[in-house]
């Protein structure tokens, strides 16, 4: 195979689309799956990647009109602030989540989440 055989390929809306779903995906798996509340944790950070980048992905390819004001580009950048919004979120989840984590090991020894049982009568 040439190069000239990989110009006409194009990363477009679908790839991308492809990609997050997929990633998504492997972290719906490692949550209904994994028995480790790390592991959970780290799988949770997985989806909300996936969602960052349908949203930059779209902002790219949907949203993105350019407005031409006195010969000045603008862009639209909303895809952008919502996954910034959520890397921030994200980065609170996981503060919260590995200071909860850390306690509940230190009172019972695990993170396994099927030892847990202070829900059970």
């Amino acid at each position: 195979m040439t190069l000239s055989y990989f110009s006409n390929l194009s990363v477009g809306l679908t790839s991308y689309l492809l990609v997050a779903a997929m990633l998504f995906c492997l972290g719906l798996y490692g949550v209904f799956a994994k028995k480790n509340m790390i592991a959970i944790l780290m799988s949770i950070e997985l989806m909300l990647n996936a969602v960052n980048i349908n949203f930059v992905a779209f902002n790219r390819f949907v949203w993105n009109q350019t407005i031409d004001i006195k010969s000045i580009i603008t862009y639209d950048l909303t895809g952008h602030v919502a996954a910034l919004f959520i890397i921030i979120v994200a980065a609170c989840e996981v503060a919260v989540g590995l200071a909860l984590i850390i306690t509940v090991y230190r009172n019972r020894k695990t993170t396994n989440v099927d030892e847990f049982n202070w829900l059970k009568w």
